[in-house]
């Protein structure tokens, strides 16, 4: 059975006329590599129809997602809502009405959108909207100058679109900066959210599935909580700090410390990579990185905090010092593989476990020997590295469907 329940039976009628659903061959012409990951590979791609205009396929190996079909299902339900080119049959958008009763479509300039989806035997093609700006960080450390101000506009789009995302029901789940692109190399080129692998409708209001990217998820993920859209307002206010210095807010050697850091949402402004940052911009992360989901910002409440909306954010340049530290911590080669928020759980358990077992009266679960400020050339742990101000700690690298 396909995946999508439609059978393409690829029939030729008596009268010669083909039956047959099209084919992705039929409408586009597959062509380089764009990239590849465990269970697909992107390609650009050029419209038969009209010479010329560029896409991305996104071509997914069945037998490679066996079992994690579900995943896919949701990746292409939450894309549809949130495209327009296509007509909802052809897998393009989908439809609502406003108050008056007509109908709309679902879209944000500031969203990668689904135009229409195909299937054969052996796999499943998305045909995207093509982004040709490069990912965050790479475009931040190839600048010449960066301010609060830059970082400021960035997080108002992001805000504007997980804000809209979530007026139509949609969670992210997973949103961090590999996940965030320039449209184009244009200077004034607006930024993407991509990768909807990990985002749900969220139609019950609450959600309990452990997922996300531990460096970026909120401690009620991690404390395996009931949880809805604050969870995006918290990576939102992870990815603000590291705009505005260059490294994580959480960061150590020992991976039980790492975990309850989070859980305590304990991060600090370190001296001297904050000493020219705003007031303004500290308040504005901590409205969004804290721990009482009753008390942490919406999107629309970041939206009208004066480091986003008003004239807060400064303009001294701030280049050197940021580009510097992502150059050191996020190295590309340091953030593209895959690691679930459910396995860091499920190790966060034993770790909790075994640190009671040796630890008698030990209950919490960041008891560990090592000295949070001292940490070795190499992590103990299996992880890649993060290089925080302070050395080396773990980097838990990202969760999507793709890699």
């Amino acid at each position: 059975m396909p995946l999508f329940g439609k059978k393409d039976t690829k029939k030729i009628k008596k009268d010669g006329k083909d039956d047959r659903s099209p084919s992705v061959e039929d409408k586009y012409i597959l062509k380089d590599l764009l990239g590849t990951g465990a269970f697909s590979e992107v390609r650009l791609a050029e419209s038969k129809e009209k010479p010329g205009q560029m896409f991305a396929v996104k071509i997914i190996d069945k037998k490679a997602l066996k079992g994690k079909e579900d995943s896919l299902e949701n990746e292409i339900k939450v894309l549809r809502r949130f495209s327009e080119s296509a007509t909802p049959q052809s897998g393009g958008g989908s439809l609502t009405s406003d108050n008056s009763g007509e109908k709309r479509w679902l879209t944000h300039p500031n969203i990668v959108q689904l135009l229409e989806t195909f299937e054969d035997k052996h796999k499943v093609y998305l045909v995207m909207e093509l982004v040709t700006g490069g990912e965050l960080f790479d475009r931040i450390v190839e600048k010449g100058s960066y301010t609060e101000k830059d970082a400021s506009g960035l997080i108002r789009q992001v805000l504007e679109a997980v804000d809209y995302m979530h007026e139509q029901g949609v969670v992210h789940r997973d949103l961090k900066p590999e996940n965030l692109l320039y449209y184009s190399p244009d200077e004034d080129s607006k930024i993407m959210i991509s990768d909807f692998g990990l985002s749900k409708m969220e139609d019950s209001g609450i959600m309990a599935t452990a997922c996300g990217t531990p460096g970026y998820v909120a401690p009620e993920v991690l404390a395996q909580k009931p949880y809805g859209k604050a969870v995006d307002v918290w990576s939102i206010g992870v990815i603000s700090y590291i705009l505005l210095c260059g490294y994580p807010p959480f960061y150590d050697e020992n991976d039980a410390n790492l975990f309850a850091q989070i859980l305590r949402g304990e991060f600090e402004f370190d001296s001297p990579y904050w000493d020219d940052i705003s007031a303004s911009a500290k308040d504005f992360i901590g409205k969004l990185m804290c721990v009482n989901v009753e008390e942490r910002y919406t999107c629309k409440q970041a939206l009208a905090h004066p480091w986003i909306s008003g004239n807060a954010a400064s303009n001294k340049n701030i280049h050197s010092t940021v580009s510097e530290q992502l150059k050191k911590n996020f190295a590309k080669s340091k953030w593209k593989q895959a690691y679930h928020a459910a396995t860091v759980i499920r190790q966060m358990q034993r770790l909790a476990l075994n640190s009671s077992q040796q630890q008698e009266g030990t209950g919490s679960i960041g008891s560990s020997g090592s000295n949070s400020t001292q940490y070795p050339e190499q992590s103990q742990v299996n992880y890649n590295q993060h290089t925080g101000p302070l050395g080396p700690s773990p980097s838990l690298p990202s969760s999507n469907l793709s890699n």
